[in-house]
């Protein structure tokens, strides 16, 4: 069961703090193809590593993101949990993550707000990234998953049901924001949203928060 309240119009995307590296794919470097078509370290030597560039697989490139540490939500019954599904970016596809909240209560809960508790459209504590869904198609620099314009968002206030013991789960991609100089940066990143939870039925009445820190390098 889902719920929905509209309010406004927002976006997502603006200006962000200095990024600290790039990471498009394509840029000549170590373990990133260097143009002679041989995914060498850029002298022409394959490393033998069996078709991988460097340490990533072969059509993969920029940082790699590794999550570092999940905290909270406290004082409420859901646990949030995140695995990568995909490492590094493609020229298909930016990073990939999966969220998690489980309820580890008795009884069934009302969950909101339905998009921001899984990160969806949620930046990083400098605004130089930003979550969005792996459904959607946005206005991005294939390769480089840097946004080239913002995304305007409804801020609608979206709930969904957990029942006891059962989980909900979405995919999110990772995309740096508009405006940059480098594509995705590599540094360390944190992302905190707010989960309210409820009884079935009912607008969420308790609250907590729960951060994500994740690597990219």
């Amino acid at each position: 069961m889902s719920g929905t309240r509209r309010r406004y119009l927002g976006g997502v995307g603006g200006a962000s703090a200095l990024l600290l590296g790039a990471g498009c794919i394509g840029r000549d470097g170590p373990g990133i193809p260097d143009g002679n078509g041989d995914g060498g370290d850029g002298d022409g030597n394959d490393g033998g590593d069996g078709g991988q560039t460097g340490t990533r697989p072969g059509g993969t490139g920029g940082p790699g993101v590794t999550v570092v540490s999940v905290d909270g939500p406290d004082d409420i019954p859901v646990a949030a949990s995140v695995e990568v599904v995909r490492e590094a970016a493609t020229e298909e596809s930016p990073p990939r993550l999966r969220t998690s909240l489980e309820n580890t209560g008795d009884e069934s809960i009302t969950v909101g707000e339905g998009r921001g508790v899984h990160l969806e459209y949620v930046s990083d504590d400098s605004e130089a990234l930003v979550f969005l869904p792996s459904d959607g198609e946005y206005p991005a620099e294939p390769g480089c998953w840097r946004l080239t314009d913002g995304i305007a968002v409804t801020e609608e206030y979206r709930t969904f049901q957990i029942d006891a013991g059962a989980s909900s789960g979405r995919e999110i991609d990772l995309y740096a924001t508009p405006g940059e100089d480098a594509c995705l940066p590599v540094g360390e990143y944190r992302f905190e949203t707010a989960v309210s939870v409820g009884e079935p039925g009912t607008d969420p009445e308790r609250s907590g928060r729960w951060s994500l820190t994740v690597l990219l390098e």
